[in-house]
């Protein structure tokens, strides 16, 4: 069989699929692998370490996805790519179900099979394959240090014969993956550290990085059944408005994780509590890329109101690429690996495997 990748659009995804330790697990496995040409040069990884693993290097990206049994991918193919397709192709990738949702549809219909990976079960079993929570960890460590990097105060105390300089205050709000990976690099770095969150699981979790956990009195556990988060009553909304408004006036730097999946990001930091901030603030909002969880949020772009800056890239993992690349091949060549048939080398799409099943776009 042929497993075969191409190069992504690099001026959105600098991250690849298939890196050289795991091409040469898919070799072992079996598989024939092709790869573009040319496909980690922007890594510092150079075609003849891919060769030497003994991958092919095409130049001919249609002809790579015409030929290939399984392609994988970090988002779907573009739409001139996506016409060479043939019955019983697979595609493993983050293909955004949400927002690609009729293009899906329309491929499935057409005997393409499509797993992606965000729609993977929170299970024990599937840990190994989570690319959702692999990629929001570097995210959150990288938005503290990004943050930081903004900041024009020290970050822990500091205690001199000049005088002490105080710890910085963070903010989390959202205590996923990213938000827990986010309390433990800013505690790790000295800043005091204060989180906010839905989910009431999410208190002894925050707590055991050393953050404290404010709480909305009176709140409602707001925690779907595959443990993320889902869109909070009116009510909740109001008190929580109100706790984050009394905090943020003496917080300076806040990290934004809220995210619901395929919805628009819920705002919840409004023009009234920025304008409280003190100047010199900083705002990083990871949810920038689905419209954020500040009124001023805007992808790319650092806004700056009243002195208080709002951060947020659209894809904030091309600053760590290398890291990415390297965590996300592993969780694909897992996924791979429940997926395919070694002794009758095939792909085997069992239905009664909940992995495959909950993953495979119907």
């Amino acid at each position: 069989m042929r497993i075969v990748s191409i190069l992504e659009n690099q001026k959105i995804e600098k991250r690849i699929a298939i890196t050289p330790d795991v091409a040469k697990k898919y070799i072992d496995l079996g598989f024939e692998l092709l790869l573009s040409e040319n496909y980690g040069e922007h890594l510092g990884i150079n075609d003849k370490i891919y060769k030497d693993c003994g991958a092919t290097i095409s130049k001919d990206d249609k002809e790579i996805i015409s030929n290939s049994d399984l392609i994988i991918q970090l988002g779907l193919l573009s739409d001139d790519n996506l016409l060479l397709l043939k019955q019983n192709q697979n595609i493993v990738g983050i293909l955004n179900p949400h927002i690609n949702n009729e293009k899906l549809k329309n491929l499935a219909k057409k005997k393409i099979n499509l797993f992606s990976l965000e729609l993977l079960p929170r299970i024990t079993r599937a840990q190994s394959m989570d690319v959702l929570s692999s990629q929001a960890n570097l995210a959150g460590y990288k938005a503290v240090i990004e943050s930081f990097s903004n900041f024009e105060k020290a970050i822990p105390m500091m205690m001199t014969a000049a005088g002490t300089v105080p710890a910085a205050k963070v903010l989390v709000v959202g205590a996923g993956v990213a938000g827990l990976q986010a309390i433990a690099t800013a505690k790790r770095m000295g800043a005091i550290v204060y989180a906010t969150d839905v989910r009431a699981a999410s208190k002894e979790q925050v707590e055991s990085l050393g953050g404290k956990f404010l709480t909305v009195e009176g709140g409602e556990n707001l925690e779907t059944d595959g443990g993320y988060a889902k869109e909070a009553s009116e009510d909740f909304k109001k008190k929580q408005e109100e706790l984050l408004s009394e905090t943020l006036k003496k917080i300076d730097i806040v990290i934004c994780t809220a995210l619901i999946p395929g919805k628009k990001s819920p705002i919840i930091i409004k023009e009234n509590m920025i304008n409280n901030m003190q100047k010199g603030s900083i705002i990083y909002d990871l949810a920038a890329v689905q419209g954020g969880n500040t009124v001023f949020t805007k992808a790319d772009e650092i806004i700056d109101k009243n002195g208080v800056k709002i951060l947020g890239e659209s894809n904030i993992l091309n600053s760590l690429p290398v890291s990415a690349s390297s965590l996300y091949a592993k969780n694909l060549f897992n996924f791979v690996g429940n997926l395919y048939d070694k002794e009758n080398k095939k792909i085997n799409i069992n239905l009664k495997d909940e992995i495959i099943e909950k993953t495979l776009i119907k």
